[in-house]
C-alpha cells in the first residue's frame, strides 16, 4: 500500500495542521487565561514589492473568503484583482484586508491565509506584467511542471487572474471556468519517429474542438516543419516554436523566417507561438514580430510572493500595534487615474492625489458579516476583466 503524499489536505489546512505551531499555543494560552473572547481588529498589509515592481495584484482572496466563512467573524478587503501599491505617499502600509473578531477564532488561520494570499498575488502580478510585455498578444500559462501539482490549481487561478488568456491543466481550468490548453509534448514525435506522423496522429485522433496548434522544433527546420504541419493538418490554426537556447540564435529572426514561409506557400493564417523559457524582458525583444502568442511557464508561477504581514492593530476598540506598525483600524484610498494609494482612519475621508489633484476612492468593501458573506463571489472571468481594465487605465497595457 503506498503512503500519503506530502501535501495537506483541505481537512488538514481547516484543521490547522499546517499552520506554524506559536499560533495553536498562543490559542491555548489565551483559553487557560480567559482572553478567548477578547476582540481585536487584525489588518493584511505589505511593507514592499519585489523586484522594484511598482505595482501589484491582489489575489486569492476568494480562498481566504472559503477557508474562514462561518468564523464568528467580520472581514473588509479590497476587491481580489485590485491594482495597489504597497505603501501611501507618508509610507504608511496599505490595509488590503482586516478581519475582526476575537483573535482566538481566527489567529490560528494567519498561516494559511497568508499562503494563500502571498504567492497568489506575486504569480498574478507576474502574469500581468508578462501580459503586459506581450502588448496584448496571447499569453498561455505553462508553469505547472516546474511546481509542486499539489498547487496546479492555485497557480492556473492566479496566471488567469493576472492576464493569462489559458492554462494547461484540467483541474485550473476547471476553477477558472475555461478549457485547458496546450498542443503536445516533444514526446509525441519522438514516440511516433516523425513529426508529419504525430501531426497526422492527432489530427486522427484528438477531439475535432481542439484546436489545432502543432510543435514544429522536435527534428526540422522550423521552416520547412512549419510547412509540413500545414499540408499534414487541414485546419491547422498555429505552429509552436520551442526552440532551445542553443539552437535559437536570433529568435525574433526565426520566427519573421517561419512568417515568411508560411505567407509564400498560402497559410497566411496559421499564427506563430512562441514558448521555452520566455520571461517578461525575451518578450519584449521579440514581441513586434511576427509570433502571435506566447507560451510562459517558469517565469510566471516561480514569481517572487509578495511579502504580506498579518498584525494586530486594534484591542477592544482602542489602537494597539507592535513596534514598526501603524496601530488603529485603517481604510485603503486609491486614486482612480494613476491608482496611488491613500490611508485613512476614516471610511469617509477626502483624500486628494497629490499628482493627479483628484479625489482618492475608498476601495476596501464588506466581505463576511459574522462570517456570512455580504455579496457574491466574483468569478476568475470577471475578476481577470477588471485586472486588464486597471492595466489599461494605468497605460500599462494596449
Amino acid at each position: 500500500m503506498s503512503e500519503k503524499l506530502f501535501i495537506a489536505d483541505e481537512d488538514e489546512i481547516r484543521n490547522g495542521t499546517v499552520m506554524d505551531v506559536y499560533f495553536d499555543r498562543t490559542k491555548k494560552i489565551l483559553d487557560a487565561k480567559g482572553l478567548s473572547d477578547m476582540k481585536v481588529v487584525a489588518e493584511f498589509t505589505s511593507g514592499g514589492l519585489p523586484n522594484k515592481w511598482p505595482w501589484a495584484v491582489f489575489c486569492g482572496l476568494e480562498e481566504v473568503i472559503r477557508l474562514v466563512e462561518g468564523l464568528p467573524i467580520d472581514l473588509y478587503a479590497v476587491p481580489e484583482g485590485t491594482i495597489f501599491k504597497a505603501r501611501d505617499s507618508a509610507s504608511v502600509r496599505v490595509p488590503l484586508m482586516n478581519i475582526a473578531g476575537a483573535y482566538a477564532d481566527f489567529g490560528v488561520y494567519e498561516t494559511a491565509m497568508l499562503g494563500m494570499l502571498c504567492q497568489p498575488s506575486g504569480v498574478a502580478t507576474s502574469s500581468a506584467r508578462v501580459k503586459c510585455a506581450a502588448k496584448g498578444k496571447t499569453v498561455f500559462a505553462f508553469g505547472n511542471r516546474r511546481m509542486h501539482p499539489g498547487i496546479a490549481g492555485v497557480l492556473d487561478r492566479s496566471c488567469y487572474v493576472g492576464g493569462c488568456d489559458g492554462v494547461s491543466s484540467t483541474f485550473g481550468a476547471d476553477l477558472c471556468g475555461t478549457e485547458a490548453v496546450g498542443t503536445v509534448p516533444h514526446a509525441l514525435m519522438l514516440s511516433m519517429g516523425s513529426n508529419e506522423a504525430a501531426f497526422k496522429a492527432f489530427d486522427e485522433i484528438i477531439d475535432p474542438k481542439v484546436a489545432r496548434i502543432m510543435l514544429i522544433d522536435t527534428f526540422e527546420d522550423e521552416r520547412a516543419a512549419a510547412v509540413a504541419a500545414c499540408r499534414s493538418v487541414k485546419d491547422l490554426k498555429g505552429v509552436r516554436l520551442d526552440t532551445p537556447s542553443s539552437r535559437r540564435g536570433n529568435f525574433k529572426e526565426l520566427i519573421n523566417e517561419v512568417r515568411w514561409e508560411l505567407d509564400i506557400n498560402g497559410y497566411r493564417d496559421v499564427k506563430i507561438i512562441a514558448s521555452g523559457g520566455l520571461n517578461e524582458d525575451s518578450i519584449k525583444a521579440i514581441v513586434d514580430s511576427a509570433v502571435a502568442g506566447f507560451g510562459v511557464g517558469t517565469s510566471i508561477a516561480n514569481a517572487p510572493t509578495l511579502d504580506f504581514s498579518m498584525d494586530i492593530i486594534e484591542k477592544e476598540g482602542r489602537p494597539i500595534s507592535k513596534r514598526g506598525k501603524f496601530s488603529g483600524r485603517k481604510f485603503a484610498y486609491r486614486c482612480p487615474c494613476c491608482f496611488e494609494m491613500g490611508v485613512s482612519l476614516s471610511p469617509e475621508d477626502h483624500i486628494e492625489c497629490e499628482k493627479c489633484k483628484v479625489e482618492m476612492e475608498m476601495i476596501e468593501r464588506p466581505v463576511l458579516k459574522n462570517g456570512k458573506r455580504v455579496s457574491p463571489a466574483m468569478s476568475p472571468a470577471d475578476i481577470r476583466k477588471s485586472v486588464l481594465e486597471q492595466l489599461k487605465v494605468l497605460g500599462e497595457l494596449q
